[in-house]
């Protein structure tokens, strides 16, 4: 029963940080670049693209990015 619990409480320390990943679709407000960065942007020569919206993977953000008009 304790390598049971033990074996549980791994998985979750390994996963939580997988799942609470966030990336976000940032524009340099000086260059008018956009960027995918992990973490919200606390500077205000950045902006998040796209009504703060949070994606779970760097994939999905990267597919995102091709259809926001501001980034192409």
């Amino acid at each position: 029963m304790k390598k049971l619990i033990a074996g549980a409480a791994l998985l979750t320390a390994i996963a939580t940080p997988v799942l609470a990943a966030e990336f976000y679709i940032v524009q340099d407000s000086s260059t008018k670049k956009c960027t995918i960065v992990d973490k919200r942007p606390t500077v205000t020569t950045t902006t998040v693209v796209g009504g703060d919206k949070v994606y779970t993977t760097r994939e999905e953000a990267s597919t995102a990015m091709k259809t926001v008009k501001v980034c192409q």
